[in-house]
């Protein structure tokens, strides 16, 4: 044995972080043995079920297990085939016909068909209680709306309306009015197809208590798909470790087993790489790229984000205009980016990334000022205002914010030079954090968005395209320009229609956008195969010793 795998098995000893995997691999590990690769990550997952997922740690694991109708080619935006062959509409734009892959089965053995994708749908349709909750659904609400029998009434109808399975390999999904977003949407881990079986026998209850949810049924700690790896277990707090689906109907997984091991300290997951206790990691930090570039494979991902400080205006002063651009001329976006983030960074002007057809340079512009900002809180009669600020204290790390708490404490000592009280309110990213700001409870709030797919849709219309607690605002204007841009099929128009919206957006200001950023991952040399993704879309699956 040599030096480096006997320092990298004591180390991951030491960490107890592998003892079940190598045992079930014959005692090889990462760096130095083949069947083994460790990866840490900024956080662990909500649950192991997509349609109740929101953020990026949960969307990592889900990716691996489990599959969508269709996908993005690794490490572009393209939107290629997944488990559907190919698909087409009717002249209306409301029809779908899917073409599915035959000979595909879930990991419990149970045949894959349209069948199944009709019973996943008509389940999200469905959804009642607690799972109609904003923070819970997502992505079904900010893409398909409502559902079949909305509980509250600010909820729209449902863009979904039916699906039928006409044979075996046939699915055929009716929507209530076209839509361009449609099938880059359902590229989304929230829309993966899980199977009946094991969503009948481990069911997907959930209730709600006091802003947290508890996951009564057990199917997100028993996840069943098709992917290319299968659910081994998971240790909370220690490690999740996926399996080779030696069954997969496409290109097997080069290595046979798969642990993440949440590690939210920046510094913390640079000295497990150099300790040998992981193989890579994700959210480098800026100062560790130089250290980083030369002994290890540094993987770059394209800018296809926003990192923002969020407004609820139902709390109270933020629905007055004049604080929220006091807080804008407030923030120094320049000095943060320069001196927190890595190479390639740059300064948001608007929610939309610049590599996003919509965007556009003809905002309005809220500069650096100071003075400006005082008087803008004096005509507003807030000398002497307090705000609570929400930040993730622990496992926030984003592509769009590598360290979340040193942008808070930047924030909020801009915020407390123009006389603005900042009282903290830090909370772990899980559980805490992201359920306080999707049910409205965070008055102002550090938070962000990695595009899932490259649609103009994937951040207007997420954000600002219906009614949302996290903003707390009714904007008809804002609300009508972006659903007819969803709904427009004329490429020309339908970017003009964004471009219109971005104005208005910014205009109104229901949110300080202060930073695009490309991050990057990296891997040990001894790996090879990973490619970085602009959507975060890693396939570890091509992940293989050099």
């Amino acid at each position: 044995m040599n030096g480096k795998r006997r320092r990298r098995l004591l180390a991951l000893a030491l960490a107890g972080t592998l003892a079940g995997a190598l045992a079930a691999c014959g005692g090889q590990g990462g760096g130095g043995g083949k069947d083994v690769f460790v990866f840490g990550t900024g956080s662990e997952p909500k649950t192991i079920y997509g349609p109740y997922a929101s953020d990026g740690e949960t969307f990592r694991v889900v990716r691996q297990i489990y599959e969508g109708l269709v996908t993005n080619e690794p490490g572009t935006t393209k939107i290629v085939p997944a488990l559907a062959e190919k698909w087409e509409a009717d002249a209306s734009g409301k029809v779908w016909t899917f073409h599915l892959r035959q000979g595909v089965k879930f990991h419990d053995g149970t045949d894959f068909n349209a069948q199944a994708v009709c019973f996943n749908f008509d389940r999200w349709y469905n959804y009642t209680g607690a799972s109609q909750s904003p923070d819970v659904t997502y992505y079904w609400q900010t893409v398909f709306g409502g559902f079949k029998k909305n509980e509250d009434p600010k909820l729209g109808p449902s863009l979904y309306q039916s699906c039928e399975a006409k044979d075996p390999q046939t699915a055929v999904i009716t929507l209530s009015k076209p839509s361009a977003s449609f099938i880059p949407a359902l590229s989304l881990p929230a829309f993966s197809i899980a199977s009946p079986a094991a969503l009948q026998k481990y069911g997907d209850q959930l209730t709600i208590s006091n802003g947290s949810v508890q996951y009564t049924g057990k199917i997100g700690e028993n996840p069943v798909g098709t992917g290319p790896y299968k659910f081994k277990e998971w240790k909370r707090g220690d490690r999740l470790v996926l399996e080779r689906n030696d069954e997969y109907w496409g290109e097997k997984a080069k290595i046979k087993t798969l642990v993440f091991r949440a590690i939210s300290d920046n510094q913390a997951r640079l000295q497990e790489l150099q300790s040998g206790g992981i193989d890579g990691y994700d959210l480098v930090a800026a100062e560790d790229i130089p250290k980083l570039r030369d002994q290890y494979n540094l993987l770059e991902r394209e800018a296809l984000n926003v990192a923002y400080i969020g407004f609820n205006q139902k709390k109270k002063p933020l629905d007055d205009i004049r604080v929220r651009k006091a807080i804008a001329h407030a923030i120094n976006r320049e000095a943060l980016v320069k001196s927190k983030y890595p190479p390639g960074a740059e300064v948001a002007k608007e929610f939309l990334a610049p590599a996003i057809e919509g965007w556009t340079p003809d905002v309005p512009q809220y500069e650096y000022n100071p003075d400006k900002a005082k008087r803008l809180l004096a005509e507003a009669g807030q000398t002497n205002l307090t705000l609570e600020f929400w930040y993730p204290s622990s496992g926030g790390s984003r592509p769009y914010a590598p360290d979340p708490s040193a942008n808070f404490q930047s924030f909020k000592a801009d915020l407390e030079k123009v006389g603005i009280k900042v009282v903290a309110k830090g909370v772990p990213w899980t559980p805490d954090f992201l359920g306080a700001v999707d049910s409205g409870k965070a008055q102002m709030y550090l938070i962000g968005w990695n595009a899932d797919f490259a649609d103009a849709d994937n951040f207007l219309g997420v954000f600002f395209q219906a009614e949302q607690p996290r903003f707390g605002f009714n904007n008809p204007q804002i609300f009508n320009l972006l659903n007819q841009a969803e709904q427009e099929t004329d490429p020309a128009k339908r970017v003009e229609l964004y471009q219109q919206a971005n104005k208005v957006v910014m205009d109104f200001l229901p949110g300080v956008p202060y930073a695009h950023t490309k991050s990057y991952l990296v891997i040990r040399k001894e790996f090879t195969g990973l490619k970085a993704d602009p959507l975060s879309n890693e396939v570890f699956a091509k992940v293989s010793p050099a």
